[in-house]
């Protein structure tokens, strides 16, 4: 007889317990993946109407519920409950998107005679069918949204999904689900794969029943992943160390406020976030200072305080932030603003003189630390940008837009964002990273594109 194991999670800032979910084991993964093979075909015949409908009645009820859902995500993942609200109101947005989107999605006509010695009586018509069974695997930080991002395009295009969530933001990903139920979703047609990452882990993605996998996470995850799924079609988001470039401080307040919110927004767990920036050693002073001046502006405390730095996911990640600012400062950087600690509650932390032999210029954080790297010209900020093993995005700040384009187009990144923050949105804006920032474009319409596949009818006419 199998006893139904259980993981308890607790709120990463108060140690509350907040409630449970199944571990589940491989032989209930099997059944999900049988029933999910057997859902898809039959929703694959329902109409892009039905499919519609059924995501805006999805994102109504989460409008209807975005305030109790905001709670649950505030206190389960350490995030400031006006930017969980947000979160909430923003997927909203994207389901409904998704569902108007994939309407305006229209396959394309060739004739043969197109091509040299073809002929007039042959003729091709392309449009959009499912892969099958979707397997959609969500990081902590943005359970709602980007869990979400993954699963609406899957059931637009007519597949059906299993559903792996983050641990800690699994009752997030519960209380998603639920809305979706609600709304009438079909019985197993997305079903929630909660459990211990050693059990299920490698057993669910290497899955004969999956057809595709999208995975939003760490890199070492990814790349696991991405060998052990061999042929699968897929699309990954991992991870980031977004170069901010000062190239002159003509705009220096506007420059100032998006850095601040750029770094320590969500405590600077996101994979967008500024995590480290070139300045020229000429501007470097009055860049230093002000930013100074502006770090007490940076609140700090509980989720529920709607500070922009609450405590971390958990004391590993806590730890891992502090060795990189220990090893920084070993190193002869300067601390200018920071580095206290509360247990999983880190200050907001700047620091100055950090030089490439320093762990913080390389590694990613996903804490409230910003390292300052002097540099000597423009052309050096390009070269360390670019040896950086991740290539997700990049700020430039300036005046000068013919020296800004010239940087942009010498940037190995994804995005390029000009006298503005890296981040992800909007929503329908294709995203994507390049290096071990992953593989594949997401974004409404890419999203729809990479869950589907276009199938050819040709017509051959008789005489």
């Amino acid at each position: 007889m199998q006893i139904q194991d259980i993981i308890t999670l607790y709120a990463p800032a108060t140690g509350e317990a907040l409630g449970s979910v199944p571990a589940l084991s491989t032989q209930q993964i099997d059944t999900m993946m049988t029933t999910a093979t057997h859902k898809w075909p039959e929703w694959s015949q329902t109409t892009l109407e039905t499919r519609s409908n059924l995501l805006k009645r999805w994102s109504a009820i989460l409008r209807r519920d975005a305030e109790k859902i905001a709670v649950l995500v505030s206190k389960e993942i350490s995030k400031a409950y006006a930017d969980s609200l947000k979160e909430v109101i923003r997927t909203a947005d994207l389901i409904d998107y998704v569902a108007d989107d994939a309407l305006r999605m229209i396959g394309e006509a060739y004739r043969g005679d197109q091509f040299p010695g073809g002929s007039q009586r042959k003729i091709a018509f392309s449009h959009y069918v499912p892969l099958g069974v979707v397997l959609a695997i969500s990081p902590f930080n943005y359970p709602i949204n980007l869990a979400a991002a993954k699963i609406a395009p899957a059931l637009m295009m007519g597949n059906s999904v299993i559903f792996k969530p983050a641990t800690q933001g699994a009752l997030s990903g519960v209380a998603l689900i639920d809305a979706l139920i609600e709304a009438g979703l079909p019985k197993g047609l997305v079903q929630l794969a909660t459990g211990r990452g050693s059990v299920i882990g490698d057993y669910i993605v290497q899955h004969p029943a999956i057809n595709m996998i999208s995975f939003t996470g760490s890199v070492g995850i990814g790349r696991h992943i991405s060998g052990l799924a061999a042929m699968i079609p897929q699309v990954h988001e991992l991870g980031g160390k977004d170069a901010a470039i000062i190239t002159d401080l003509a705009n220096e307040k506007h420059i100032i406020s998006e850095l601040i919110s750029g770094a320590f927004g969500y405590s600077g767990q996101r994979c967008t976030a500024i995590k480290r920036i070139f300045v020229l050693d000429s501007l470097a002073d009055q860049l230093v200072s002000s930013l100074q001046a502006a770090m007490p502006t940076v609140t700090v405390g509980l989720p529920e305080t709607n500070a922009m730095v609450t405590p971390l996911i958990d004391t590993k990640s806590a730890d891992f932030v502090q060795e990189l600012i220990d090893d920084a400062i070993n190193q002869g950087a300067t601390v200018l603003f920071g580095n206290t600690r509360e247990g999983n509650l880190l200050s907001p932390t700047l620091l100055d003189n950090v030089t490439p032999a320093m762990r913080v210029a390389w590694e990613e954080p996903f804490g409230p630390v910003l390292p300052i790297i002097r540099v000597a010209s423009i052309d050096e900020a390009i070269h360390l940008t670019n040896e950086s093993e991740f290539g997700l995005q990049a700020s430039i700040f300036g005046s000068n837009i013919d020296d800004i384009f010239s940087i942009a187009q010498k940037l190995q990144v994804g995005t390029v964002n000009i006298n503005g923050r890296s981040e992800r949105g909007p929503d329908h804006f294709p995203f994507s990273g390049i290096k071990n920032s992953g593989m594949g474009v997401q974004g409404i319409r890419r999203s729809l594109e990479s869950m589907s596949r276009q199938q050819m009818t040709v017509l051959n006419i008789q005489k």
